[in-house]
Parts: structure tokens; C-alpha cells; sequence
């Protein structure tokens, strides 16, 4: 088989597009390349819509810890030590076996059944997981943001006559965003360094249609040789992570285009002479 064809039968294999079945012969670099790039489809899925999600709930998180009343300080205050306390990898496990305890017939809401057995799966159970994870600490990282927004930004704002929610939104957040945004950049990271844990969370893959290290792994006990396949894993995770670190430098240049000095290109000037 040409590698044109192995690309065309396992390109998409991992979102059902193509062969069903996995190789059971030959194992060469263009099979592991093609399948385990596949698997990144589904690490590409998690942090995407993970970084999504979090984003928004952890400005709402990190507005609640910054509140005077404790009915919202509190449990912001608890989701963000809960979340940031455990690890990860615990955190998959006791969310699907508590998943997993819920009735398979579903849960009736208002007279309507709810179906529960898809939380039960790596695309659903696992994302929760992860955005949870995400929202405590970018929920972190804002707040400490919001504490350091200029206190006369806020008296200029008063100032034009903005109020509640307008000075919120083209005064605090924006700043916010700014004073937070080279923190953020590494939680992304992390999250998506961290959707590699999928694989060996208790969520199952569906019809063996796993990530990039589900891939890896069957190459790797195969073959009897590891050093190929999680090479191979980890190269498509350093080129996917230049390209988020690209993605966010050109958001931070954006936020902060207003700023001297700040919008250009960045240029490497060594230094000759002290």
C-alpha cells in the first residue's frame, strides 16, 4: 500500500471517516504518522472547545471571588481550591465513576428523560473535565488580573460617566485581558499538554477512535519499540503548540496595539557592547 492510500484510508480514521479496522501489518512510518496525526484530532477538540468554554466561565468564577458577598465569594473561593488542589488525573477518574453511577435509563427532569449514558463518554465526559479544570485556574489568573487593574483607569472611566456594566466591558475587561493574557497563554498550553491524560482516564475510547497517544500506543506495543511512535506524538504536539503559541502572540499584539512599542514585529537585537 502507497502512502497516498494509507493517508486517504487513516487520515480520519479517528473521527470515523475511512478503514474501521486498524493496521495489523507492516507498521511503517507513513501508518504511524498518518494515525496518530488522526488521534490529534481529538486533542485539537478537547483543548479547543475546553479553552472555550473555561474562558467564559472563569470570567464569571473570577467576578464571583472578586465580589464583597460571601454567597458569591465562597464558592468561587471552593471551586478554584477544589479544581486547583486535586490533580487532574484524580479528577477524570472520580468524575466518571460518579458518571457512571447515574441511571442508564436516564434521569427524569419536569417529567422528561434525560439521557446520561453519553457523559459516560471521552468526548463528553472528559471535556467536562477538562473545562472545569481550566475555569479554576484561568479563573486564577483573572482575578489576580482584575486585582491589578490601574485604580485610575476605573476614576477615568467614572469620570466619562460609565457605569456598571459599559465600564466593565470597554474599561476592566480589557485591561484585565491584558495584564492577564502572557499567564493565559501558558494555562493553554498546559490544557493542551494536559488532554494527552484522556488516554489513561477511565473515559472510554469510542469504537477505538482515541487521541494521539491511544495511537502511540498501539504503534508502540506492536512494534516493541517506543521510541518511535511517541517521537512521533510528541513532534506533532511541539508543532501544534508553536502554532498556539502564534495564535496567541497575535491576539496579545492585538490587546495591546494601542501601547508604544507594543504592535510591532518582535526583532531579535543582540547585544555587541555593554
Amino acid at each position: 500500500m502507497s502512502c497516498t492510500q494509507t493517508i486517504i484510508d487513516y487520515g480520519l480514521r479517528s473521527v470515523g471517516i475511512g478503514e474501521r479496522l486498524l493496521p495489523r501489518e507492516g507498521y511503517d512510518l507513513c501508518q504511524q504518522f498518518t494515525l496518530i496525526g488522526s488521534g490529534l484530532i481529538w486533542n485539537l477538540y478537547f483543548a479547543v472547545l475546553a479553552l472555550a468554554m473555561g474562558f467564559v466561565l472563569a470570567t464569571v468564577v473570577a467576578l464571583g471571588k472578586t465580589s464583597s458577598s460571601p454567597w458569591l465569594r465562597r464558592p468561587a473561593d471552593a471551586f478554584i481550591f477544589l479544581f486547583r488542589g486535586s490533580p487532574l488525573f484524580i479528577q477524570f477518574f472520580i468524575a466518571y465513576e460518579a458518571l457512571v453511577l447515574l441511571p442508564r435509563a436516564g434521569v427524569e427532569v419536569f417529567g422528561l428523560t434525560v439521557q446520561t449514558s453519553w457523559l459516560t463518554k471521552a468526548w463528553a465526559g472528559a471535556l467536562i473535565v477538562l473545562t472545569l479544570n481550566t475555569t479554576a485556574y484561568t479563573a486564577q489568573i483573572f482575578h489576580g488580573a482584575l486585582m491589578s487593574v490601574p485604580r485610575g483607569d476605573v476614576e477615568a472611566a467614572d469620570a466619562y460617566g460609565m457605569t456598571g456594566w459599559t465600564r466593565f466591558r470597554r474599561v476592566i475587561w480589557p485591561t484585565m485581558l491584558r495584564l492577564a493574557w502572557p499567564s493565559y497563554t501558558n494555562e493553554a498550553i498546559f490544557l493542551f499538554h494536559a488532554t494527552t491524560l484522556v488516554y489513561f482516564s477511565g473515559f472510554p475510547a469510542f469504537q477505538q477512535r482515541g487521541d494521539a497517544l491511544y495511537y502511540a500506543s498501539y504503534f508502540a506495543d506492536r512494534t516493541f519499540n517506543p521510541f518511535v511512535a511517541y517521537p512521533i506524538a510528541a513532534a506533532y504536539f511541539v508543532v501544534a503548540t508553536l502554532l498556539l503559541i502564534w495564535l496567541f502572540g497575535c491576539v496579545n499584539r492585538r490587546l495591546n496595539r494601542h501601547l508604544p512599542g507594543r504592535g510591532g514585529r518582535v526583532r531579535y537585537r543582540p547585544l555587541l557592547v555593554r
